[in-house]
């Protein structure tokens, strides 16, 4: 049986995961009657419940007696680590474009990145069906971006579709008879090269994900590059210098079959399969026979940008709300975690009890402490930071740099503009696109847009649309402004009353309502002015032997200001912190004595001094 292996990249929200499912569907992966979830790749709850793909999954399906392995893959930059290595195993590549929304920062970080690998990519303009759609604009988009990025005479003479993935059709003119997707599916047969590969040669393939089974332990997904591989042959791994790594047996040989793996003998060079039965295995190493010399070449991805620190919970609620709060069980987790994600790097701390997590933002950072939290850890996090270099050549001082494109309607582009500008943003581009609309193009530094995104949203109502990708290193750009408002902070432990945040509302947005356990050093609300204030959230009303006049009654409480754990991330200072349990995500000072804190400020300014 013939193969074809493809990739489908987009843009988060350009619909990959709706057309796999139709895919699925119309190539008869399905039975019959069998009930199967909207966007059945996206397995993970995390990814249900966000509407967004976090980690590259494989599937396959039976068209004219040929099997098309295809990958599904992140839309958001922040998961880019899964898209570089996913590349690595196929041979073409579906690029999704919005109809309306036309080409965004994604768009170009995957093309790019498909492009430079030789790949010539199939055009889909999805969602054709909505009222805004400007296909042929859009064509035009795509065609100056291929340009842009290099693109040779054989990849800008790309072949494109108009589809709707919802509605499961695909043509190759707009006024199409719009039934099925069979013209996507002979498309890809006849636009995708089958694998190149050696049949004769040695067993090997290079692991581009790892995952986990309750029942066969470490799985590593890839592409056979070379030869066969056999249920129970010997192999050995070679890590990217030659190293041997380990010497073992495939124990079990999978294939991608619908939306199963399935249990096979035996696997042929160009077939995407998931192996077990190695123990040290991980993302990139190369597994193959006894006799391979040497490992193959696999893709660099691209360094982390960000980073933070996980800490254990040292405050006075630790343990109380989670099972895994000791830094052994954290470094363990996060050790596990950056096995099977190339984007992730994890080293010590220089504080006790911590570790760094470098990756590519803040989302998938948010994504790896939410997914701890869930498993019932109990950790601190401190401020994201940007990661910096010195440039060899000049010795200057360099930071990561970010393309944010905003979408957003034309009465707050000024205010849009004025809080980019006074985070060091340069205004690259300003178009109308359409609808009363105006569409923004920056060039900002990364820690420029930490904590931004919540202010974005309140200055524009809701209704702005901003879409940020990396784009290089360049000169460090100066002091950034931080949060203009200071903290309002317990100086007592216990439990919330309502008599004493009625009045301490008076003194700004409150986090906590009654009833919420409080302590020493713990961040209960926003102060209205620029310094924090220490101040009693416990203090209960003095009983009197006077009849009150009813004047409790009127006692309202403004509802209080819950944030996600990802707002929560971004509004931290550099000396406070947040600390995540299964179930609650609070703010508190890293110092939480406020003797400690007075001291630490003073040396800080002597140092600046």
């Amino acid at each position: 049986m013939q193969i074809r292996n493809i990739a489908i990249i987009a843009h988060v929200d350009h619909g990959k995961t709706t057309l796999v499912d139709q895919l699925l569907r119309q190539s008869g992966a399905f039975r019959e009657h069998q009930a199967v979830a909207e966007r059945a790749l996206d397995r993970n709850e995390l990814e249900r419940e966000r509407g967004i793909t976090i980690l590259a999954k494989c599937t396959s399906v039976i068209w004219r007696d040929t099997r098309i392995n295809i990958v599904d893959t992140p839309g958001h930059a922040d998961f880019g680590g899964e898209v570089e290595r996913i590349l690595n195993m196929v041979d073409g590549a579906l690029v999704l474009v919005d109809a309306a929304e036309g080409v965004l920062p994604q768009t170009k970080f995957v093309v790019g990145k498909a492009l430079a690998r030789g790949l010539r990519p199939i055009v889909v303009v999805n969602k054709i069906d909505r009222q805004d759609a400007r296909p042929d604009e859009v064509h035009e988009e795509v065609f100056d971006l291929f340009a842009a990025l290099g693109a040779t005479d054989a990849q800008l003479d790309f072949p494109m579709l108009y589809a709707s993935g919802r509605q499961g059709w695909a043509d190759a003119v707009l006024d199409g008879p719009r039934q099925d997707l069979s013209a996507l599916f002979d498309l890809v047969l006849r636009h995708v090269p089958p694998p190149a590969v050696a049949p004769d040669a040695p067993f090997a393939m290079v692991a581009s994900i790892l995952d986990y089974d309750p029942y066969l332990g470490r799985v590593l997904t890839g592409r056979v590059e070379q030869g066969r591989a056999r249920i129970n042959m010997p192999v050995r791994v070679l890590r990217a210098d030659g190293s041997v790594v380990e010497s073992g047996r495939l124990t079990k040989l999978l294939s991608f079959r619908g939306l199963d793996r399935v249990p096979v003998e035996e696997a042929e060079a160009g077939d995407i399969i998931a192996v077990a039965g190695l123990a040290e295995a991980t993302v990139p190493d190369t597994i193959g026979g006894p006799e391979l010399a040497a490992p193959l070449a696999a893709i660099p991805v691209d360094p982390p940008t960000l980073a933070m620190t996980f800490r254990i919970n040292d405050g006075p609620l630790a343990g109380r709300e989670g099972k895994k709060v000791t830094s052994r069980q954290i470094r363990d987790r996060l050790l596990r975690e950056a096995e099977g994600n190339v984007a992730i790097r994890v080293t010590e701390s220089s504080e006790s009890e911590a570790f760094e997590v470098a990756g590519r933002g803040e989302l998938q950072l948010g994504v790896l402490i939410e997914q701890m939290r869930r498993e019932g850890f109990e950790l601190t996090i401190g401020r994201p930071r940007v990661i910096t270099r010195r440039n060899e050549a000049t010795g200057e001082r360099e930071e990561p740099l970010e393309e944010a494109l905003i979408d957003v309607d034309e009465p707050y582009a000024g205010v849009v503009v004025e809080k980019m500008s006074r985070r060091k943003g340069e205004l690259r581009d300003m178009r109308p696109s359409g609808g009363g609309k105006v569409r923004l193009t920056f060039l900002i530094p990364s820690r420029g847009l930490i904590g931004y995104h919540g202010e974005f949203l309140t200055d524009t109502r809701g209704t702005g649309i901003m879409n940020r990708l990396f784009a290089g290193y360049g000169a460090w750009r100066g002091t950034i402004e931080g949060r203009r408002n200071g903290s309002l902070i317990s100086n007592a432990d216990g439990e919330a009353v309502h008599y004493a945040l009625f009045y301490l509302q008076e003194r700004g947005a409150l986090f906590v309502q009654p009833g919420d356990k409080v302590y020493v050093g713990m961040i209960i609300g926003e102060h209205s002015r620029g310094a924090d204030l220490d101040v009693n959230p416990i203090k209960e009303k003095k009983l009197t032997n006077i009849r009150a006049a009813g004047k409790d009654d009127a006692m309202l409480l403004t509802p209080p200001r819950r944030m996600s754990l990802e707002q929560a991330i971004a509004y931290v200072e550099d000396d406070e912190l947040v600390e995540v349990t299964p179930s609650a995500v609070r703010l508190r000072k890293r110092f939480l004595d406020p003797h400690a804190r007075k001291r630490s400020e003073r040396r800080e300014a002597e140092a600046a001094a």
